[in-house]
């Protein structure tokens, strides 16, 4: 019940800092969309840090570091850390500059221009629909499996194992982030995500510290992986080396991110990136190592010869599983997974507000008479469309869920395949429509196709024969794991070249707008 409670005035004080926010908000579709371009260095890096450090980070990197062992982090941390900075720059930079001088708000507009096309909005709309989906569902599931693995017996008699089921903890965060981007917009959601950055960031490595002291030290915690699991420290037992080099395309997602361009167009000046440039890769390693090291630890960590995470343990609950049953204080306890708690809402803020953003920038305020439509109207259109996509995304998390992490892989798969697109939109003057919009078809259908073989989700690699059904799988050496990431890029770029250079050339107008 302590726990219970330490999670409870948590979220009771996120809240209260939404509502803080809302103090300082105009009544303006901009100040609610882009917290009137006013972000400065500081918040900017927390925003961005926190808003791609989900439970994908923390609960999903320990999971699958439970599953496959350490090689876990060079999979994503170690190459995000340098791409996603990479990224920041090159992309995240130019985009604001476009935004800036144009008056953009979210990537529809800015596609709609560059590429002289009111079509590309209609192709690019339900795609950024159905890939942030994933995303969220990626919170959700995480909050309720967390929330439900921390309050054991905190209710006995009232719910099953006396603990809060995982449905009803993940309609609690989903009213808690939905309250405080209604109250703040952008600028709560910024708010929030620099005070859940730190808390997160903090505690992380304190929970860090606590479990490997519980269980003897850093050095008898690895013993005991040595002892029983040996693999799990290779990098190699569980991860191809094929596999390894094309994982280093999925932090290519972080490029066409509806959230992520939301954010940048927030920022102040370009000197506010400078911060995010440089510190990200740091902070990644900061969350991951720790997540990292706890997943492999909990393979083999035990207790009077008992272990600690049994067997059948879900990879989702592993990383709170430790934490209740290593730490003797509830109120550590509940602050650890306030902490797990802050990283997961970090994310599912900036995510739903995007949604509501672009449906009513993009489909509504682009189709109607933005004429008639007050700020006001605006603003609450924005918000209905982030209830009706918070309710169908925790409909479908209340089915079966799948592992967090490759669900997470999933989602980035499909935004990497779109990299391909922003990248050439900034720097290749030739790309047109037609290019365009064949790049953005072939990357949503080849995803699609390999989602449905992968059993929606339930695993996110295949080996080369499955990819290629000409080579024949009795051939050992060609029996290689590999990512669809892959070939979705390639043929996601092959069909954005060949669709430009065989249609017309884009005006002179643009060409000089975007390029000059």
């Amino acid at each position: 019940m302590t726990v219970l409670i330490v999670i409870a005035c948590y979220l009771l004080l996120l809240l209260s800092l939404g509502v803080l926010s809302a103090r300082f908000a105009k009544q303006t579709t901009s100040d609610f969309f882009l917290a009137g371009r006013s972000i400065g260095p500081f918040l900017l890096f927390m925003s961005l840090f926190g808003t791609t450090m989900t439970a994908f980070a923390l609960v999903g990197s320990s999971g699958e570091a439970y599953e496959r062992g350490i090689g876990v982090y060079g999979l994503m941390a170690s190459a995000s850390g340098i791409i996603h900075s990479a990224v920041f720059f090159l992309v995240g930079m130019k985009l604001w500059v476009f935004g800036k001088k144009y008056g953009y708000t979210t990537q529809i507009q800015y596609f709609r221009d560059r590429f002289e096309s009111d079509s590309i909005g209609l192709v690019l709309f339900p795609v950024l629909v159905l890939l942030v989906l994933p995303y969220l569902l990626i919170g959700l599931l995480a909050s309720g499996a967390s929330i439900f693995a921390l309050t054991k017996g905190a209710l006995p008699g009232v719910f099953a194992a006396g603990a809060v089921p995982p449905w009803l903890g993940t309609l609690v965060i989903c009213c808690v982030v939905v309250t405080y981007i209604f109250y703040g917009g952008i600028r709560g959601a910024a708010w929030a995500n620099a005070f859940q950055t730190c808390v997160f960031i903090i505690l992380g490595i304190v929970a860090f510290y606590m479990i490997s002291d519980a269980l003897g030290g850093a050095a008898k915690a690895t013993q005991m992986v040595l002892a029983h699991k040996p693999d799990l420290l290779a990098r190699s037992a569980h991860i191809s080396k094929f596999e390894f080099a094309t994982y280093m395309l999925i932090p290519l997602s972080v490029g066409m991110f509806p959230h992520l361009f939301q954010h940048w167009l927030t920022a102040k000046s370009a000197k506010s990136f400078r911060l995010s440039i440089i510190a990200h890769p740091v902070f990644i390693m900061l969350v991951w190592v720790p997540c990292v090291l706890i997943g492999v630890w909990a393979s083999s960590a035990m207790i009077d010869g008992t272990l600690v995470v049994p067997d059948h343990s879900r990879a989702n609950q592993v990383l709170t599983i430790l934490i209740r049953k290593l730490l003797d204080s509830p109120v550590l306890t509940g602050l650890l997974g306030a902490g797990i708690l802050a990283a997961i809402m970090s994310s599912l803020d900036s995510q739903f507000l995007c949604l509501g953003t672009i449906f009513t920038n993009d489909i509504v305020l682009h189709y109607a008479d933005e004429s008639k439509i007050s700020n006001v109207q605006k603003v609450w259109i924005a918000r209905g469309f982030i209830i009706a996509i918070v309710a169908v995304t925790y409909v479908i998390s209340l089915f079966k869920p799948v592992r967090v992490f490759p669900l997470a892989v999933w989602c980035f798969t499909g935004f990497s395949s779109l990299f391909p697109l922003v990248f050439a939109s900034i720097y290749w003057k030739r790309t047109t429509k037609v290019g365009a919009i064949a790049s953005v078809v072939t990357a949503i259908g080849m995803w699609l196709f390999f989602l449905s073989k992968a059993n929606w989700g339930a695993k996110s690699s295949f080996l080369l024969p499955e990819i290629l059904p000409f080579i024949s799988a009795s051939s050992e050496s060609m029996n290689i794991t590999i990512m669809p990431v892959l070939p979705i890029i390639i043929c996601s770029t092959l069909a954005l070249i060949i669709g430009s250079l065989m249609s017309s050339p884009p005006s002179e107008k643009t060409v000089a707008k975007f390029f000059k």
